[in-house]
């Protein structure tokens, strides 16, 4: 998950090609319940200005890890960006997360291409 160098400190806690099998896609192929579709899932999370590290603020990335794996459980999902924008929101549950990146990707959709998906980039709305 490359990019420009951001223009503040912050955290990052990630979690990088966590492989998941998950009933989704659009094509006829990716429809069959017992043959779900191979997804590798990339997010990163962000803290603004985050305290020096104490356990007590970490942002915990087993909670999103657990939460991904019981994608493998859900019915069948037609578009990525469902489960995209479903994942950022788990994230920002936790109210140190100001940012969340995930990118989406099935590795095995076209021979031709090393994968194929998703990548969103969500910043929280705060109010006041």
């Amino acid at each position: 998950m490359n990019g420009p160098p951001p223009d503040r400190d912050y955290l990052c806690a990630r979690l990088e090609r966590l492989e998941v099998e998950v009933a989704v896609g659009l094509h006829p192929w990716e429809r069959h319940p017992e043959r779900p579709t191979r997804l590798w899932v990339d997010v990163a999370l962000y803290a603004d200005d985050p305290s020096p590290a104490q356990e007590r603020e970490i942002i915990d990335y087993d909670r999103v890890r657990d939460y991904v794996r019981r994608w493998e459980n859900r019915p069948h999902t037609p578009l990525l960006e469902t489960l995209a924008e479903a994942l950022v929101a788990f994230c920002f549950e936790d109210a140190r997360v100001d940012a969340v990146r995930v990118r989406l990707t099935k590795p095995d959709i076209f021979n031709e291409a090393e994968g194929a998906g998703i990548e969103l980039f969500r910043r929280r709305r705060r109010t006041g």
